[in-house]
């Protein structure tokens, strides 16, 4: 198949189009994106996806019918349809009802995507596997041995492709470092979101110049803090380091001397924190790099090699004057951000107040208030806690809102307006401060209104004083809340979907709105409720 494939692209075959995808692009992500599209226009598939391999699993580089998902998308290897295809290395043809493969899978934000017959193709080039190409097909498709040939000769060429532009790029970056700088200046200016600016510039950096690991902390002018917003590092360990103060580390020393400090080993530096996770993951020198505007420090940008090794004076040159472009595309970044917040602030005020308009309408249909002054009441704190994420938005980092945050603000209006005088309720909010896009962050702070209200009336009907706990878990891209009390048990038999009232009925719908599972249970004679949901967005 080889010697026809190369025989069809000298003949100016649709393979030769493949081969010369994205000749115009500048990184791996256009790259990608073009051929996704130039295989979409040869098959006819309804959409095509690219997943790319990364050390801990396939990732999706490139959607042409859910592009929103890209970034946000990762799988195990071995999972689902691609996840087979590319372990075992072997195509896989469903001519209809793919949904109904027992590999198939469904991930959460493209369950709107129908698959009735799918093509999934390994990208494979000199021994190694660097993907899988998912064809998607609306309606049934029959794959005849001729087709499967055709299709596999696409992927084969979109393999070669991509290794190609790897080798060329390897290569650029040894020879010639301006030209990187050039690079990853370019991309970053082709983006106005704060979130993939900061990704761009740790990939880009740690991809032009050959870093293991290459981190963005961002300064938090309130708390004195810097907080890691952005690393291209596979371990979910390094991405979860904690914010560090500004006067106790190399960072910080980077800002206050507003220059490069260089460390030649990690490991082994007294002035270093975290040198367990630098020994875990390999790292020896590490060179951090201030971001600033007009002599205003924004954040760090710290870079770290696998080996110990000196930087030299044209690269120390060329990552300044990156960062020097960096914090303005930053700080443009930040100001294009809150003047989109701006302009859409009426949309948005317009599809809470049609919230509000639903849950009032539920409330309606209710009759077991006792009084007129009840039932607004119950209306006002569902409105309060819309009201919680607006006003934790209009304080908090540009268009995301911490789930913690919004927990506290609810708690402190529950203690204030809601708690009956004569119950002694400690409250408790702990965990991850998950940040969520404007949508999930409303829809959780309603389910969370609904739960902590629900504890104090129902748990704490008889009993006068114990503790309710809120918990808060970022576990990889699933989130968990919950919300636990340790008052009146539940009753023997309960079933949620019988006795289940307007507050629960309003925490099924929200959970199933999230994409998500709520349930509630007595665990050790506490009451606990749970509601787990997948993230949509950037962290």
């Amino acid at each position: 198949m080889l010697a026809a494939t190369t025989h069809e692209a000298h003949a100016g075959s649709p393979l030769l189009s493949i081969l010369r995808a994205g000749m115009d692009t500048g990184t791996e992500e256009d790259l990608v994106l073009a051929l996704a599209r130039r295989l979409q226009d040869l098959t006819g598939a309804s959409h095509t996806d690219i997943l790319i391999a990364e050390p801990e699993g396939l990732s999706l580089r490139a959607s042409t019918g859910s592009p929103e998902a890209v970034g946000n998308l990762r799988m195990a290897k071995g999972r689902g349809l691609c996840g087979k295809a590319f372990v075992d290395e072997q195509a896989i043809f469903i001519e209809r009802e793919a949904f109904r493969d027992p590999f198939f899978t469904t991930y959460p934000g493209l369950e709107h995507v129908h698959s009735e017959a799918v093509a999934v193709l390994p990208l494979v080039e000199s021994g190694q596997g660097l993907g899988i190409a998912f064809l998607s097909f609306e309606r049934p498709r029959p794959f005849h041995e001729t087709d499967k040939q055709r299709l596999l000769g696409f992927a084969q060429m979109a393999a070669i492709r991509l290794h190609n532009f790897r080798t060329a790029y390897e290569a650029g970056t040894k020879l010639n470092r301006l030209g990187a700088l050039n690079e990853v200046a370019k991309t970053l200016n082709q983006s106005p979101y704060l979130e993939e600016i900061l990704q761009l510039l740790v990939n880009m950096t740690a991809q032009q110049f050959n870093y293991t690991v290459c981190s963005v902390r961002l300064l938090d002018p309130v708390r004195n803090e810097l907080v890691l917003r952005a690393t291209q590092a596979p371990a979910r360990a390094y991405q979860r380091k904690p914010a560090i103060k500004l006067g106790e580390s190399i960072a910080g020393r980077a800002i206050a001397e507003n220059r490069a400090v260089i460390v030649h080993d990690v490991q082994t530096s007294e002035e270093y924190i975290g040198h367990d996770l630098a020994r875990e993951q390999g790292l020896r020198s590490m060179i951090c790099v201030p971001l600033t505007i007009q002599d205003r420090p924004l954040g760090v940008m710290s870079c770290y090699t696998s080996e110990p090794r000196d930087f030299p004076a044209d690269e120390v040159n060329a990552l300044e004057t990156l960062a020097k472009q960096a914090a303005v595309a930053i700080e443009h970044a930040k100001l294009q951000v809150r003047h989109t917040l701006m302009q859409e602030m009426h949309h948005r005020v317009k599809n809470n107040l049609q919230q509000v308009a639903s849950l009032l309408r539920l409330q309606l249909r209710q009759s077991h208030y006792k009084s007129l002054e009840e039932a607004i009441t119950d209306s006002l704190a569902r409105i309060l806690a819309i009201a919680a994420v607006h006003d934790l938005l209009s304080r908090e980092d540009l268009d995301h809102v911490g789930i913690r945050s919004i927990a506290q603000a609810l708690v402190n209006y529950v203690q204030q307006s809601f708690l009956p005088p004569t119950k002694k309720i400690r409250f408790e909010v702990r965990g991850h401060d998950v940040h969520l896009n404007m949508t999930q962050a409303t829809q959780i702070a309603l389910v969370m209104n609904e739960l902590i209200q629900n504890a104090v009336e129902h748990g704490f009907r008889e009993s006068d004083e114990g503790e309710i706990h809120i918990t808060v878990e970022d576990n990889q891209s699933e989130i968990g809340v919950w919300v636990s009390n340790s008052g009146d048990p539940l009753p023997k038999g309960y079933d949620p979907s019988k006795a289940s009232h307007l507050g629960l009925q309003i925490v099924e719908n929200l959970s199933r709105a999230l994409g998500g599972r709520f349930r509630i249970s007595d665990v050790l004679g506490w009451t606990v409720c749970e509601v787990k949901f997948q993230r949509i967005g950037s962290e």
